[in-house]
């Protein structure tokens, strides 16, 4: 997925609204930004498939099939920008 956005004059940039909602950003929280040759990885400090992983199997009850969480998330930001 590719979102286009622009810096602003003192070189900040806002992480739109679906992606906050798809990486679990909220307010107050750290994000990890990585310098891959000339690009910028940003993403959030808990892995949300991991906290998904985790969330699930700390229950008595497991799922019986194994969960696309990548394309549930492209699906709803697909949507969502849809409607933008």
């Amino acid at each position: 997925m590719l979102i286009k956005i622009k810096v602003g004059p003192k070189g900040q940039i806002v992480i739109p609204k679906v992606v906050r909602e798809f990486l679990g950003i909220k307010a107050g929280d750290e994000i990890v930004m990585e310098i891959r040759g000339k690009e910028l990885l940003i993403k959030s400090k808990v892995d949300p498939e991991k906290f998904v992983d985790d969330f699930c199997s700390t229950t008595k009850r497991k799922l019986t099939e194994k969960v696309d969480l990548k394309k549930i998330i492209r699906e709803e930001v697909e949507e969502r920008l849809a409607l933008h």
